[in-house]
């Protein structure tokens, strides 16, 4: 192997339990290797919420880059396939049938809006096509009905929801009122089912003083603010994302409404770089898994950093939650890819091997390892901390992090969220992890 291969098999991460892309592709005589592997991934490419697709999108290319750079999957060359989500959910579909019956795509990366993997995932099903859900966070997927095809290769709503709730008992116990401004979609409407649920359990009788959905892609605020201000909230919730967050956390700093109630924004860490000082220290903040830059104790410091620089070294700017997600996928592709082929001897797999690759499957991410359950949905930490600045970043970060363990905060297979929180009891704060250096 030579120091340049070596170097690029490094650049990505691949270790034991992601298996290496390069074993994926050695000196097995495979039957049937089609002359490349084709992948269809939608995400949004236009819109507000492009500031996530876009990001996942460069790291895609450069992943897939480096991938063909060290002799492709199996020794096949990788070639995307990207489809805009912004136009809706009836263009999507659309497009999803035409990577698989016109493209040919053998495997599927869907998608970033919640409402988009609710149209799709029935689509693995009934084409038969191995598909990633690689951001979405919707938890009525895997709960709703069982999808042989399909994985969720990160975390989902409940743990991403409930690892900053328990946060939130934990530095501010004494909270008595609450406000949620949420986007008017699926992913805001169940989040804040989810976080009402647990928070009813296990700190019942908070007054919820407001329930506002604005449209997503709303780009005024002034009336939410108003009321807000009007209402003065010991807390503020808004799972809110993309460019709908950054105008609304715009605008709340403009009429000072951070000095007036604490924010919990449960996956805000891919808007600290666009809003940089405008964002305020003591707020909390999540990031969807663990994917901040300034992770106190990641897996593997040196694949950590070599992940950020290599996206770094082309854009300018850090990797974003997106852009961790979007690695994740690619990384548990190699790694079924890498089992299929093991598994069959050196052949190619068809949809079928490829598809039972996924199930219990272990693969690297930039930061940790995640494990695919029997019921297809991974299991991702979570870390939660206080917005905060130093030095080193010109834009919020968090400290007094807790990195809540995978399995603490996500529903056990079989059950319902919402069920499952209902059931917790005050003293599941017990479990919650002491703050962690960073």
């Amino acid at each position: 192997m030579t120091e340049a291969v070596t170097r690029r098999a490094a650049l990505l991460g691949a270790g034991a339990t992601a298996g290496s892309l390069l074993l994926a592709g050695g000196g097995a005589q495979a039957q049937g290797k089609p002359s490349e592997l084709r992948v269809g991934i939608t995400t949004f490419l236009s819109g507000s919420a492009s500031v996530f697709g876009v990001p996942a999108k460069q790291m895609a290319e450069l992943l897939f880059e480096e991938i063909n750079k060290a002799g492709g999957i199996g020794g096949v060359p990788v070639r995307p396939f990207f489809v805009d989500e912004a136009p809706g959910t009836d263009h999507l579909v659309g497009e999803f049938r035409r990577l698989v019956q016109n493209e040919g795509v053998q495997i599927v990366f869907a998608s970033i809006s919640s409402g988009s993997c609710l149209a799709c995932t029935p689509l693995s099903d009934e084409m038969k096509k191995t598909t990633l859900l690689w951001d979405c966070g919707t938890q009525r997927i895997f709960e709703e009905a069982p999808h042989p095809y399909a994985f969720r290769t990160q975390g989902y709503g409940t743990p991403e929801v409930l690892a900053p709730l328990l946060y939130l008992l934990k530095h501010k116990p004494d909270f008595r009122t609450l406000a949620v401004i949420n986007q008017d979609y699926a992913w805001g409407r169940d989040s804040w089912e989810l976080w009402k649920a647990g928070m009813d359990a296990m700190k019942p009788g908070v007054r919820v003083v407001a329930e506002m959905f604005p449209r997503f892609g709303a780009t005024d605020y002034s009336t939410e603010v108003t009321r807000l201000l009007a209402a003065r909230p010991d807390v503020i919730l808004s799972t809110s994302w993309g460019g709908d967050l950054v105008t609304l956390l715009r605008q709340s700093a403009e009429r000072r409404l951070f000095e007036r109630s604490t924010f919990v924004l449960p996956i805000a860490e891919a808007s600290m770089q666009i809003l940089g000082r405008t964002m305020q220290p003591g707020h909390i903040i999540g990031a969807r898994g663990d994917h901040w830059n300034n992770h106190p104790s990641p897996k593997d410091p040196a694949r950590l950093k070599r992940f950020v620089d290599l996206y770094r070294s082309k854009y300018n700017e850090y990797p974003i939650y997106p852009c961790h997600h979007m690695a994740q996928a690619i990384s548990a592709m190699q790694a079924a890819y890498a089992k299929a082929i093991a598994a069959k001897g050196g052949g190619w797999p068809n949809d079928q091997e490829l598809a039972n690759a996924f199930r219990g499957l272990t693969f690297d991410s930039p930061t940790s390892s995640i494990t695919l359950r029997e019921d297809g949905q991974g299991l991702e930490d979570q870390i939660v901390g206080l917005s905060s600045f130093n030095q080193q970043y010109p834009f919020a970060v968090p400290k007094d992090m807790i990195l809540f363990p995978a399995a603490m905060v996500s529903t056990p297979v079989g059950q319902k969220s919402v069920d499952w929180l209902k059931s917790l009891k005050p003293d599941f704060l017990n479990q919650v992890p002491a703050p962690i250096a960073g």
